[in-house]
């Protein structure tokens, strides 16, 4: 059931990276994965993911510069990012909906599956 929907997955933790990969490929999406900022940035500038879900701590390149970074770019400037992330500070929250990402998940609070949801709802992809 593919979906033509591509998503970059940018997550320092291999097995977190892993797992949504294989959940968002077994939902039709094509997905790209980047284990920190700098090679997320680089994916998303040469590819256009149609959705970026993004970490916030990860070595190299952090999520608020990455998000910070592609908002530069003409594209970027209004592809969706999704952060989730192990951080629930007001000011961590603060600094990410400053460069527009439209939610802000923490990894402990969610299913993967409702990630899935979200990505759709945010795609208008309600199957």
């Amino acid at each position: 059931m593919k979906i033509n929907k591509k998503i970059l997955i940018v997550e320092d933790d291999s097995a977190l990276l892993d797992l949504l990969g294989e959940k968002f490929t077994s939902e039709g999406f094509d997905v790209l994965k980047a284990q920190h900022g700098a090679i997320g940035l680089e994916i998303a500038l040469r590819e256009h993911p149609d959705l970026i879900l993004l970490d916030i701590v990860m070595p190299v390149m952090d999520g608020i510069t990455l998000s910070a970074k592609i908002r530069e770019d003409s594209w970027g400037r209004t592809v969706p990012i999704l952060i989730l992330t192990n951080l629930s500070d007001t000011e961590t929250m603060s600094k990410a909906l400053q460069n527009n990402v439209f939610d802000f998940l923490v990894k402990s609070d969610w299913k993967i599956a409702e990630v899935v949801a979200r990505v759709r709802s945010k795609l208008s992809l309600n199957l």
